[in-house]
């Protein structure tokens, strides 16, 4: 039935349409099942071929899960409909206990990160952000996007690589069923009572082309490229300048952001199975385009931490050069949510209000010429003082 609906992407009641429909699908599919994806596995991954099996899909917080064909999955993709794919949540992952989290006041650390900050450059958020668009598609199963982890991994290896000898800092792939790793860059912290804490800096590295998900070009120049580099900028400004916190601080690049929050969703799952406390995460998803608009911070208010994301606009007052919107995304909207709906704490800082955002993201003619470098920076400087003020507050 929602396949029938693709030839009517342009009409304005199409996304009316999807949510009202998505309830009869599930009745009509009672007792189907789907072979779920095994998130932490460690055998060969599938071949990537777009398949016809079931997931089970959530677009509302509020409305139960309907079993979904990927094809209608892309309908939603297609439409703009943000989605969780919880087929894995039948095994039975709960989410940790929250904790009442209170944040400092004002910025405490501002000699430590302004020595980071004049490190950052605009130009290398560029150059990296030029060859990572070079992959036809970061299509998290196929053989381009397993090449492009490949690829990205290797860069912050050679940063750490590059370190000196008393940065303790390493990276690992966090594996999945699909071909395209999650990476994780972690700095250990100097506080041996606190190295169950942590504090996460975010972005998703893979792309998708809406319409030819598995062959089609998907440079993913902003989505989420921008957020992939602006993070990786921020990782590189901390190694080279020595960063020491006092609990650990992980970078993270998420695979299959694109089809449900999959990667993040694994990882935000896996920590809760651990007991890990995170102290605070940050999601940087698009962080490159201002088209006609005055450059700013949209600050995502809603589905996430209110409490940090109060903080989050008091680093970006102090540390950056462009004003703030509040705006709001929707459930689902980037891989901050695998965060909070394990129970912690997460916020997402966007780049500008949501209704003025790309609207190349998921076709071929998302490309570096569309961005501007100098705001992209500004995104940088903000991953950098979170990562430092959050590893030492008490």
């Amino acid at each position: 039935m929602v396949r029938k609906l693709v030839s009517s992407l342009l009409s304005p009641i199409f996304l009316v349409l999807v949510l009202f429909l998505l309830p009869f699908l599930a009745s009509a599919r009672s007792g189907s099942r789907s072979v779920g994806l095994n998130l932490q596995s460690e055998s060969e991954p599938s071949d990537g071929r777009w398949t016809d099996v079931l997931r089970l899909i959530q677009v509302a917080e509020n409305k139960p899960p309907t079993w979904l064909t990927e094809d209608e999955i892309l309908v939603l993709i297609r439409a703009g409909v943000k989605f969780m794919d919880v087929t894995e949540d039948q095994k039975g992952v709960t989410a940790v206990a929250k904790k009442t989290r209170v944040y400092p006041d004002v910025p405490n650390y501002v000699s430590e990160v302004s020595e980071f900050i004049p490190l950052l450059e605009a130009q290398r958020l560029k150059t990296t952000l030029k060859a990572f668009t070079n992959f036809h598609t970061r299509y998290y199963r196929s053989s381009s996007g397993a090449d492009s982890s490949k690829w990205l991994f290797k860069q912050i290896l050679a940063i750490i690589n590059a370190a000196s000898d008393d940065i303790d800092v390493s990276v690992k792939k966090f594996k999945h069923s699909w071909v395209q790793k999650s990476i994780i860059a972690r700095f250990e912290g100097s506080d041996p009572d606190r190295q169950e804490e942590v504090v996460i800096v975010g972005a998703h590295q893979d792309s998708i082309n809406m319409w030819f998900p598995m062959v089609g070009r998907s440079p993913g120049a902003d989505d989420d490229g921008s957020g992939t580099v602006t993070i990786l900028e921020a990782f590189r400004v901390l190694v080279e300048g020595g960063f020491k916190p006092t609990r650990p601080v992980e970078f993270h690049w998420y695979s299959a952001e694109e089809v449900g929050l999959l990667g993040s969703q694994a990882v935000a799952q896996y920590y809760a199975r651990q007991g890990r406390d995170v102290i605070g995460m940050l999601q940087n998803d698009m962080t490159g385009y201002v088209g006609n608009q005055k450059g700013s911070f949209g600050i995502i208010v809603d589905y996430v931490d209110d409490d940090l994301t109060l903080f989050l606009k008091k680093l970006a007052r102090q540390y950056a050069n462009m004003p703030i919107v509040d705006t709001k995304c929707g459930y689902a909207c980037s891989d901050h949510a695998s965060w909070r709906k394990a129970g912690y704490p997460s916020a997402f800082a966007f780049e500008g209000k949501f209704e003025n955002s790309n609207p190349y993201i998921h076709t071929s003619n998302d490309v570096l010429e569309n961005l501007d470098f100098d705001h992209m920076l500004e995104f940088s400087k903000l991953a950098v003082s979170f990562a430092v003020e959050l590893s030492h507050i008490d």
